[in-house]
């Protein structure tokens, strides 16, 4: 749909050039950045104002055309939240905040809810920097949230405003993150590890989970590991699905060599305490300052097992990998050390998720009561400062939950537009305690309606489900994972089958004729029945206990800002409520909101038409 630019210099008439805030300006530096295509013509800065719930986006596109920068989602374009501007042959600015309407054509919102701080073109780019709330009161705008956030960009090669698909990109980030690792110190002293397989031939299979056991480094005193990454081998296709390194108690004899994770030898599968991992999307990770994973003491692991999985879905022959994960320690010691816990579904007995399923909820209990009789030493509360979500191709949404005393208290972390693509270690924007005797639930989602066959959730198949949650936390104990599953057998009789055990529980679910209604009384069968809690130690001590799944208290959506400019009608007002857009602040350099006439304002841009 090719749209008259002039026409949209009309849209002006409703942007003053006031502030919504006191938040970033025309030339602040903004934190963040990456590249939102292959081919690196779209460059994106952003930062923002989480007490002001204002961010601000800088687009740079190598074009001398119209930019565009907006949020959608995974389903569909139609309805993604878009604002376009660039500059007009005859040097004049154009800027609109829009949706789309279908798959070729933009409305403009009745609230222009995103402000204009800057907008240049030069010989090779284009570049539009914005700023916007959080969440405006226009149901046209997506909300920017603490989840992933899909964010859609386009450009045009000239000044007509015409959607090309094939200049267009959508990449998943997450915007609101918390620390940037250039606002971390990096020891001087800093000693630098690799854990890593070697020359490692992958299999042709299409799962595999590939162990060794390796050795932490060697030091004379105690030292703590203060940021890991991937360290990848690049083949012509994607196969490592994730990396984790687990720590290995003293009660653990460990094998030599290379094997699968959780074949013939159940001595590969020893050592189940999490200390550091990488999935599909990550980068490096790097922990707040005051907390560090201990090593060179007396009660510090000095091995680790290694487990990389592979998928290797076209059966590639003669691919070797050294794969593993980098990382860096300092004697500059930090003031805590930190543990990982492991939360969600323990994978046996195999859970099942229906085919067909526009969404399908299953549960993992956490239940802390016996953490300081397994832990052998009273257990401080668990002070959590970070999260890693893991599930594969079918999982939508995860969220960790809190309760106390039958009460639920808080989501600890949740992401509500989960990407395969994109599993990175995320900090918490304050820390959570977790004391002895909470209740911790994970809740998934999944989605099934291009499966026509039962998905189970067990460990090896990325084609196959699971769902886990890892806190990283403080003051550091001996509990390494603390995971649920519900009793099958109850599911399998309510849906009708004969069972008397897990096995047969499992196998009943391959008669079931999965229709919607099928799928929802599955859903409500597996929330209903009972859930046997696992706690594993680091030093491989089991213990079980049962619990209920208590029900989960959505969260109330905080209140939208309401724009200056343009108009929400009654009907489009969200039972949330309103908060007005702020004023500036007494004193700053941004002026109050002043309205031109549109004589004056064409004027100024240098458009009026003579009578």
């Amino acid at each position: 749909m090719a749209c008259a630019l002039l026409f949209r210099l009309l849209l002006l008439t409703a942007l003053p050039t006031s502030s919504q805030g006191n938040h970033l300006g025309p030339t602040s530096r903004l934190r963040y950045s990456t590249f939102l295509d292959p081919s690196n013509v779209i460059f994106l800065h952003w930062d923002f104002d989480l007490e002001a719930e204002i961010i601000t986006f800088e687009l740079q596109v190598r074009t001398a055309g119209w930019v565009g920068l907006g949020i959608t989602n995974r389903y569909t374009r139609v309805g993604s939240d878009l604002v376009v501007g660039g500059v007009s042959p005859d040097g004049n600015v154009y800027f609109s905040d829009e949706h789309l309407v279908d798959e070729d054509a933009l409305e403009e919102d009745g609230s222009q809810d995103a402000e204009l701080l800057a907008l240049t073109e030069d010989a090779v780019y284009t570049t539009m920097r914005f700023s916007r709330p959080f969440r405006s009161c226009d149901p046209h705008d997506q909300d920017i949230t603490s989840d992933t956030v899909r964010v859609l960009a386009t450009y045009g090669p000239d000044a007509t405003l015409k959607l090309d698909w094939e200049c267009t990109f959508v990449k998943s980030i997450f915007l609101l993150q918390i620390v940037h690792p250039d606002d971390l110190d990096v020891p001087e002293d800093t000693i630098i590890h690799d854990l890593e397989i070697t020359d490692f031939l992958i299999p042709e299979d299409d799962t595999t989970y590939a162990c060794t056991f390796l050795p932490l480094p060697i030091v004379s005193k105690k030292h703590h590991i203060y940021k890991f990454e991937p360290k990848l081998v690049h083949h012509k296709e994607t196969m490592v699905h994730h990396i984790v390194g687990y720590a290995c108690g003293k009660a653990s004899a460990l094998p030599k060599g290379i094997s699968d994770c959780y074949g013939a030898h159940p001595a590969f599968s020893l050592c189940s305490q999490v200390i550091v991992g990488w999935a599909v999307g990550d980068t490096s990770y790097q922990f707040p300052g005051d907390v560090g994973i201990s090593i060179g003491t007396p009660l510090d692991p000095r091995w680790v097992r290694l487990e990389i999985h592979y998928s290797n879905f076209h059966s590639l022959p003669d691919v070797y990998d050294s794969s593993g994960i980098r990382v860096y320690l300092t004697a500059q010691l930090r003031k805590y050390d930190m543990g990982v816990l492991q939360l969600g579904f323990f994978t046996f007995p195999i859970h099942f998720i229906p085919p067909g399923a526009e969404s399908f909820a299953s549960y993992g209990l956490c239940k802390t009561e016996k953490f300081e009789e397994m832990n052998g030493a009273p257990v401080p509360d668990i002070q959590v400062c970070g999260y890693l979500l893991h599930t594969h191709l079918a999982g939508r949404t995860l969220q960790a939950v809190q309760y106390r005393n039958g009460t639920q208290l808080q989501t600890i972390c949740k992401d509500d537009s989960y990407d395969f693509n994109l599993q990175e270690t995320r900090d918490l924007p304050s820390r959570v305690a977790i004391k002895p005797g909470d209740e911790l639930l994970v809740e998934c989602h999944y989605q099934t309606l291009d499966r026509d066959s039962l998905t189970f959730v067990r460990w090896p198949s990325t084609v196959n489900e699971m769902y886990l949650i890892f806190l990283f936390y403080y003051p550091r104990n001996n509990i390494s994972s603390c995971m649920g599953y519900p009793d099958i057998i109850y599911v399998a009789h309510e849906l009708g089958e004969e069972a008397s055990d897990s096995m047969e529980g499992m196998m009943a679910t391959n008669k079931v004729e999965w229709t919607p209604e099928n799928i929802k009384k599955a859903e409500k069968a597996c929330k209903e029945a009972q859930q046997t809690v696992i706690i594993k130690t680091i030093d491989e001590l089991v213990e079980n206990t049962t619990g209920w799944i208590p029900e989960i208290i959505p969260a109330l959506r905080g209140p939208c800002l309401e724009s200056s400019r343009g108009k929400v009608e009654p009907q489009d007002r969200t039972p949330a409520g309103f908060r007005a857009a702020p004023m500036a602040l007494s004193g700053s350099s941004t002026a109050t909101p002043r309205r031109l006439p549109l004589t004056a304002l064409l004027f100024g841009l240098g458009v009026a038409q003579s009578p």
